[in-house]
């Protein structure tokens, strides 16, 4: 039996709907939404004692649930379909005396002017607005215009859709242009027994008389899982909101039927400020062999350790999961701007929502378990914010590393996941002489990490190998005795500090572009200058040709720790422009003849690294590569000869 219309148009035809009904019979029809579904949030705007018209009834049974269970009795159904209003009045003709059935088009009703409190509408704007063409979208205001009408000041139309985006969008730019207040309600899904994939919303639009001249709106949204109300700004965030619900709702969807080929991720956003507060990632491990404790966890991350290779690449969450031994692993990331409640804080508010994103197959009623390193969340202190024009906003934090070791970390917020400097803490020494502390004293908070910087200590292991590079001058008999470096790209200072520190005669210049990582440097990482140690703020490629043109051969070596701002460009160190030909040749002429330059190369695009590393051979004749395990870096080491011996 074909019950479907030929074309999204018919739907709007009185002809097609009485075809439907007569061949459909006396089964209700329901386009989405169950009464139990539909009830907790119809509760809120349904009182006993409303006027209820309800616009394209069909034979849903929708009003006979609300007229039965005592919600509202004084219920008018009117439909354009002559079948469906025989069917309804022989249903409900002795049951339920004060509920009618009229034959009416919504268009065109002939009722009078604030005759109702509440406007119900389950699916007709969807069936009616299919398509934006100008002859639907003059009906769909005349729909508008009569449900205005027939509504009194303060009643509610309320119409329950799927909330495609240009239903949703026509919808709110209407009555929040008529002044009226436009609020979204999702609809608790009714689990595995819905019809549809996507949420079900419920729009809610309350009439308000317009205040001329006045162009304020009130727009808000009601999630699921919260019955308090949020507010956005315009009536595009509105529908981006509702979006980013449908496509949730299609994921988990997707992933509760098939394991994950591919690791998803999504951000759980804070409530109250609308800032991610949780970073999931979905790990599927199809080698894990299953039992019935085994398919589903839940991993979080402690806080400031988000950027390690284990947690913060694919193939080392990859690792993590497989070790873990579950079908599926959920790792998640907590964001420094939030702030947390341990870890059973953590697990009574994510228990509900990441069940959502259980695996196919998980037993009933199967205990999730959360795990962590060491069973807490972890230490994170954020010691500094700051913005500057150069490098954008930017956090100064310490954090707790694996063990009792704590670690100081500058980051660049436009690029969150990646440390751009880190330094060890050392741990308080107590002074000579100075007495132990009594134990009825307070002790110090363990969330307290230590203040002063250790610079024997290199965190970054790509620091380490530019370092090393400094062996190709030659043994430790063979160093120059005064060995000058430049170091283009300060940081936090820890690179340059190191070579001042272990290299006792070394005279190092340092290149930096933004005063304000200077600043940071000397502040929180524990640098300053002197007699062999010299900040120069400026542009890194004007100072290198400035030299290039008057004072060549000068230094052992160059090294070049410059982060690129484009993170367009497949590469995010250094900036394109360090590692064209012409700059390269100016590199070259401020080296000694036996220098060494040495570049930290960050770059994710096959082609263009291969083209990089061209255009160095073609410079400088003897190029050592040093990867970095578990990261992207890679050391260029480069000399126009070999060094003498």
């Amino acid at each position: 039996m074909e019950l479907l219309p030929r074309s999204p148009a018919e739907f709007g035809s009185a002809r097609y709907w009485d075809r439907f009904f007569r061949q459909r019979g006396q089964r209700p029809f329901e386009w989405y939404g169950a009464f139990a579904e539909l009830c907790p949030v119809l509760h809120k705007y349904v009182r006993p004692r409303d006027k209820v018209l309800v616009v394209g009834c069909g034979n849903s049974e929708l009003s006979e649930q609300m007229y039965d269970t005592g919600m509202c009795q004084d219920i008018v159904n009117i439909d354009v379909s002559e079948a469906a209003i025989r069917q309804m009045r022989e249903r409900s003709a002795s049951t339920r005396p004060r509920m009618s059935y009229l034959l009416m088009d919504m268009l065109q009703m002939d009722f009078p002017d604030a005759h109702f409190q509440v406007v119900l509408d389950k699916g007709t704007l969807d069936a009616l607005l299919t398509d934006e063409e100008e002859a639907t979208l003059a009906k769909v205001d005349q729909m508008f215009a009569e449900i205005s009408r027939v509504l009194q000041v303060g009643g509610r139309y309320l119409c329950v859709s799927l909330a495609q985006a240009h239903v949703l969008k026509k919808a709110v730019e209407y009555f929040s242009q008529e002044g009226w207040v436009v609020r979204v309600h999702q609809v608790a899904s009714g689990g595995d027994k819905q019809q549809f994939v996507l949420p079900i919303f419920v729009y809610v639009m309350t009439k308000f008389r317009k205040v001329p001249g006045s162009a304020a709106q009130i727009l808000e949204i009601c999630p699921e899982e919260q019955d308090r109300p949020m507010r956005v700004e315009s009536a595009e965030r509105l529908v981006a909101a509702v979006k980013d619900r449908q496509h949730y709702a299609l994921l988990c969807s997707q992933i509760s039927k098939t394991p994950c080929r591919e690791q998803v991720s999504l951000d759980l956003c804070d409530r109250e400020s609308g800032k991610p507060r949780y970073t999931l990632h979905v790990v599927d491990s199809p080698s894990v062999k299953l039992s019935r404790d085994n398919h589903f966890a839940i991993f979080i991350i402690p806080q400031g350790r988000e950027t390690e290779w284990l947690f913060g690449t694919e193939e080392g969450r990859r690792q993590l999961a497989a070790s873990a031994g579950f079908g599926r692993l959920l790792t998640v990331a907590l964001h420094r701007e939030q702030l947390y409640e341990g870890m059973a804080g953590i697990q009574a508010e994510l228990s509900g929502k990441v069940m959502e994103l259980a695996p196919p197959g998980l037993p009933a009623r199967q205990q999730v378990p959360f795990l962590s390193v060491g069973g807490d969340i972890g230490v994170r202190a954020v010691r500094h914010c700051g913005s500057s024009p150069l490098s954008g906003d930017f956090v100064v934090e310490d954090v707790k590393g694996d063990g009792t070791c704590y670690f100081r970390r500058l980051i660049f917020l436009q690029n969150r996941n990646v440390v751009q400097s880190e330094a060890r803490l050392l741990a308080p020494t107590p002074l000579p002489g100075q007495k132990k502390r009594r134990k009825d004293k307070k002790k110090p908070s363990p969330t307290e990490p230590p203040g002063a910087i250790d610079k024997s200590y290199l965190c970054c292991e790509h620091h380490k190998a530019m370092v090393a590079g400094l062996c190709l001058l030659g043994g430790p008999d063979a160093l120059p005795g005064e060995l000058a470096v430049l170091v283009v790209g300060l940081g936090g200072g820890s690179l340059p500090l190191f070579v001042h520190d272990y290299f006792s005669q070394a005279r190092v210049a340092v290149v930096e572009i933004d005063p304000s990582m200077l600043e940071v440097a000397t502040r929180w990482f524990g640098f300053s200058q002197g007699d062999r140690m010299q900040v120069h703020v400026s542009d890194g490629l004007d100072y290198v040709a400035k030299l290039a043109a008057e004072a060549p051969a000068q230094y052992d070596a160059v090294m070049f720790d410059v982060d690129s701002k484009d993170l367009t460009v497949g590469m995010s160190c250094p900036p394109p422009a360090f590692v064209e030909k012409p700059f390269l040749q100016k590199v070259k002429t401020i080296l000694k003849p036996e220098g060494v330059f040495v570049l930290n190369l960050v770059c994710r695009d096959a082609r263009l690294k291969e083209s990089v590393l061209a255009t160095l051979r073609a410079v400088f004749p003897l190029l050592y590569a040093r990867r970095i395990h578990g990261e992207v870096n890679e050391i260029l080491l480069c000399q126009a000869g070999p060094a003498g011996r």
